[in-house]
């Protein structure tokens, strides 16, 4: 698979999925908001981003989190997506934030552009070691990655994104993939980030009934603190410095 086939894929993924997005992805049921709410504070946190720190949010979509984001800390972000219908979305939701179409794993921005690079469920699309450089590249000396990624080692995620007809059943993009942990860390390492932390987290699943999502999500904080058990968690947060 080459990069310019991943990139007419999640194009023609992004055009697909436009018209319901949210919904698709998960984020737009009263559990996936909950789900949504956290993930942008665990950014937030652990990427210590501040109003004076400058952004880049990788596949933004429609800005769910860009807006959760930038309300919570008032940063400057610049937000990308290949997908111009997701983007459009984007720019309508959100007129003050700055976004533009571009390509993760040829990024247009020059060498130490920002201080946080960060996106949800982003990664798994792209070609690792080239979206893993283009993001060290852009960072400035001693500049954070936050994202939030699929586990692979979950088993709802292993059966979606490796049997064909469920993967286009569910309404996945055919390339792509999951978060395996320890593969990703030294695919880091190699780059060249330092600090590195890989975290399951999240049994959460956006499908959970109204009614018992508190008890749920009482239970998976729980159950992410469980040496094991926490490895088949829904979810990665995925760390790392320049």
């Amino acid at each position: 698979m080459t990069k310019k086939d991943k990139q007419i894929h999640e194009i023609e993924h992004g055009k697909k999925i436009s018209s319901n997005a949210e919904e698709i992805w998960g984020w737009s049921s009263p559990a996936g908001v909950l789900r949504a709410n956290r993930r942008a504070a665990i950014y937030v946190e652990m990427g210590n981003f501040g109003k004076g720190d400058k952004l880049l949010e990788i596949g933004c979509g429609t800005a769910i989190f860009t807006k959760k984001v930038y309300e919570s800390t008032g940063a400057d972000i610049t937000a990308i997506d290949i997908s111009v219908d997701l983007l459009n979305q984007a720019i309508a939701k959100l007129p003050g934030i700055t976004f533009k179409l571009d390509d993760a794993m040829n990024l247009s921005f020059q060498e130490a552009s920002f201080t946080c690079v960060y996106g949800s469920s982003i990664l798994h699309h792209l070609d690792f070691d080239k979206s893993l450089s283009e993001i060290f590249r852009v960072l400035k000396p001693g500049g954070r990655m936050v994202f939030a990624e699929p586990n692979m080692i979950n088993p709802q995620i292993m059966i979606q994104k490796n049997i064909p007809f469920i993967k286009k059943w569910i309404g996945d993009s055919p390339d792509e993939t999951a978060i395996i942990r320890w593969s990703l860390k030294r695919k880091m390492k190699k780059i060249g980030f330092k600090n590195i932390k890989i975290i399951p987290y999240d049994f959460l699943h956006p499908a959970t009934p109204k009614g018992i999502i508190s008890f749920i999500d009482k239970m998976g904080k729980i159950a992410e603190k469980i040496p094991v058990i926490k490895e088949i968690a829904g979810s990665v947060i995925i760390y790392g410095e320049k």
